[in-house]
């Protein structure tokens, strides 16, 4: 089933998700499946779950967007472990269309999480993935991306997106 994406703006986004207890169910590998075939309809590269309005600690990954299996990746209550180098670079999200902003964020990133039989898991991304891994994480601790950006930014950003509201252009 594919997911409307909950847009910025809607309180689910900005709490911190509930951590998953419950592993190997028919309804969480049902959200993970529903959480891919929603990222790739929204044609994203990552997807948590507070952005289909679900409260968990699940996040789907796949830096090929639909192009290669092998690189779709399921974090569930993922935390970061390390942190190395720095980059630079233009980024977007599903739950805020249209906007795009250069974010600086660790170059190498490991994290460690849970898989959906409850497995414990390190892995270590560069670059894209890297930048995939710490936008996840962040949209399950109650964050966006506009976080990492200058106030300045932030508040011109929060401005369109009120006009937008009220013109009927966010929903």
């Amino acid at each position: 089933m594919i997911y409307p994406i909950v847009k910025f703006g809607d309180p689910v986004l900005e709490k911190p998700a509930e951590t998953v207890h419950e592993f190997d169910t028919p309804e969480l590998h049902k959200l993970i499946e529903d959480m891919f075939e929603s990222m790739y309809a929204a044609k994203g590269v990552g997807l948590a779950a507070p952005q289909i309005g679900i409260s968990r600690r699940v996040a789907v990954i796949d830096t090929s967007v639909g192009g290669d299996g092998s690189q779709k990746l399921v974090l569930i209550n993922p935390e970061i472990v390390r942190k190395e180098g720095k980059q630079t670079s233009e980024e977007g999200c599903l739950s805020v269309p249209g906007f795009r902003e250069e974010v600086t964020r660790p170059k190498r990133v490991t994290v460690r999480a849970q898989n959906a039989k409850g497995e414990t898991f390190e892995m270590t991304g560069e670059e894209v993935l890297a930048r995939a891994f710490l936008h996840e994480t962040d949209h399950l601790n109650g964050k966006l991306y506009l976080s990492h950006v200058s106030v300045l930014k932030r508040d011109l950003i929060r401005r369109k997106v009120r006009k937008m509201i009220k013109a009927g252009e966010w929903s």
